[in-house]
């Protein structure tokens, strides 16, 4: 990792890096899961970040050792996003994660390129509630992509939309898969969280507050 190259692009997942919507994503599944008598855990959660919601229910079933039909499964996963976004209606731009408004001023200001990278189909609605559209020139969400995280589809398209290279990217990442497409499509990759969390990655770091004075002057 050349840590002297300045990289023209930066690309955000959403949730759990921008703003904290895995509560209410685990609120929502929780409540599905409870449908199909399974009690769904905070470590059960942990294996649904940043995976689709199709792939998620799947993991919900084998969890619960069920199988559905079809029809079931499709009002399942209407209801689930029902009862989300009923939920991130509440978001207001405090909601933001700490460091993340001042993340994107220090890019902005050095004409740094911006990005989303996210598996969310709401993130239009989310980015409305947070009131920081305009500071992203492509937003790459789940309703462009085929191929869910740990595939890099989304970061390669933000990469192309920004109308840049992936070696000129750094993506910020708060889940193992997201960190596996980053990498796997050539890209800085930035975990957020603990360490032990993740592999591959070339940066940790807990939280946008220490990350902003001790690496984005190094990345950009």
């Amino acid at each position: 990792m050349n840590a002297n190259h300045k990289h023209q692009g930066a690309l955000f997942d959403l949730d759990g890096v921008l703003v904290d919507t895995a509560h209410y994503h685990f609120l929502a599944w929780k409540k599905i899961a409870s449908k199909l008598d399974y009690d769904l855990k905070r470590e059960d959660n942990e294996q649904l970040k940043g995976v689709s919601r199709i792939d998620s229910l799947k993991k919900i079933l084998s969890l619960a050792g069920k199988t559905i039909e079809a029809p079931l499964f499709g009002q399942l996963l209407e209801q689930k996003n029902e009862d989300y976004l009923n939920a991130v209606k509440q978001i207001t731009p405090a909601d933001l994660l700490p460091g993340v408004r001042e993340a994107l001023e220090f890019l902005k200001e050095r004409n740094i390129k911006i990005g989303l990278g996210s598996a969310s189909k709401n993130a239009l609605i989310i980015f409305d509630r947070l009131q920081i559209t305009h500071y992203f020139k492509a937003l790459i969400d789940g309703n462009s992509v085929q191929h869910s995280k740990p595939h890099p589809e989304v970061f390669l398209k933000g990469a192309q939309a920004l109308g840049l290279t992936p070696a000129d990217c750094v993506v910020f990442e708060d889940s193992q898969a997201g960190i596996t497409a980053a990498k796997t499509g050539g890209m800085t990759a930035v975990a957020l969280g603990e360490p032990f969390l993740f592999t591959d990655m070339d940066y940790c770091y807990p939280n946008f507050n220490v990350l902003n004075l001790e690496l984005l002057p190094i990345l950009f």
